[in-house]
């Protein structure tokens, strides 16, 4: 597995992370005892960074990667890197809360909830336009002088948001959405995260599914599955990117790739890109996705990619209001 610095953060990770949004009930149903399995699988593979959040099923999602990981945090705490994300309260008179009070019962929470006495990188999960930068980035330093959190990030910001939150402690590394179907943030947030060397993980990078080849035009999702409401996977817009998914994989066939392995790959391959982070539920997938980060794209390769993904609709994907 390929190692990199995680920009001005200095956490020495691997190109792939783990990730657990799809285990915190936003996804429909999974067979728990797989996914432990799978988490392992992963962390046999290489895979030296997992993320989750506060937000995945109430902290169910940071308990279950806990119980899967309790053998290398327990006798290698080093070997794992935890990266989780506060300032969410689906439960709360604000969805988006990133004031001191909120923050702090958060990492408290997590710490349980993971059952370890620090996280590597705490992140916040989503702007909250309603408290000042100032006061969030200073209780999260106050987090780092206690020793409860070693290094601070943020998720989704705008580099607004990031300059705001930059004037008052640095940004360690940001998480935001980036795939071949999402694409926006290399015009500002990616260059501007490269100046200053932040550390930058993308999320979603099979599109939250549809780049990994498993879906068609019959697809229907569960009750529970957020996509079940996204407009992204209905209608003309869903059947004309999955036409060009279909291209997409005859590309990849011909590199001896799959579809997901190609998105994977040509996350990392944007200039600026550390991390990807890969959500699976079946020790395949995780494997296939660590496989991808030894993967090269040419620039003749990406030029073409770039050619096949003309006339795509952007895909948006999920925020805490509901799918966009």
């Amino acid at each position: 597995m390929r190692t990199t610095t995680l920009g001005r953060s200095g956490l020495a990770v691997s190109r792939i992370a783990f990730g657990t949004w799809q285990l915190g009930g936003d996804w429909g149903s999974f067979d728990e005892r797989a996914v432990v399995e799978t988490i392992q699988r992963a962390y046999d593979l290489g895979i030296t960074i997992f993320d989750t959040a506060q937000g995945y099923g109430y902290g169910s999602s940071e308990e279950l990667l806990g119980r899967a990981l309790r053998a290398p945090l327990t006798t290698d705490r080093d070997s794992v890197v935890l990266a989780t994300k506060g300032g969410i309260d689906p439960a709360g008179e604000r969805t988006r809360d990133a004031r001191p009070a909120w923050l702090r019962s958060g990492v408290e929470s997590s710490l349980r909830a993971l059952g370890v006495d620090h996280i590597d990188l705490y992140q916040v999960h989503w702007p909250d336009p309603d408290t000042p930068a100032e006061e969030t980035a200073t209780a999260l330093q106050e987090l780092v002088d206690a020793g409860k959190i070693r290094h601070v990030g943020v998720s989704n910001y705008d580099t607004a948001q990031l300059a705001a939150f930059e004037a008052v402690r640095p940004v360690e590394t940001l998480q935001s959405p980036l795939h071949l179907f999402q694409r926006e943030i290399q015009d500002d947030i990616l260059p501007y995260a490269r100046r200053l060397d932040i550390g930058f993980l993308a999320y979603s990078p099979l599109g939250s599914g549809l780049l990994s080849g498993a879906l068609d035009a019959s697809t229907r999702f569960e009750e529970g599955d957020w996509r079940a409401q996204s407009s992204a996977f209905t209608g003309d817009a869903f059947v004309r990117n999955l036409e060009i998914v279909d291209s997409l994989a005859r590309f990849a066939a011909l590199r001896s790739m799959t579809v997901a392995q190609l998105a994977v790959a040509w996350v990392l391959a944007q200039e600026g890109v550390h991390v990807a982070i890969v959500g699976a539920r079946h020790a395949r997938n995780i494997e296939a996705a660590a496989d991808a980060a030894d993967l090269r794209l040419s620039a003749e390769d990406l030029v073409e990619i770039d050619k096949i993904t003309q006339g795509a609709t952007p895909l948006l994907g999920n925020t805490p209001e509901g799918p966009r």
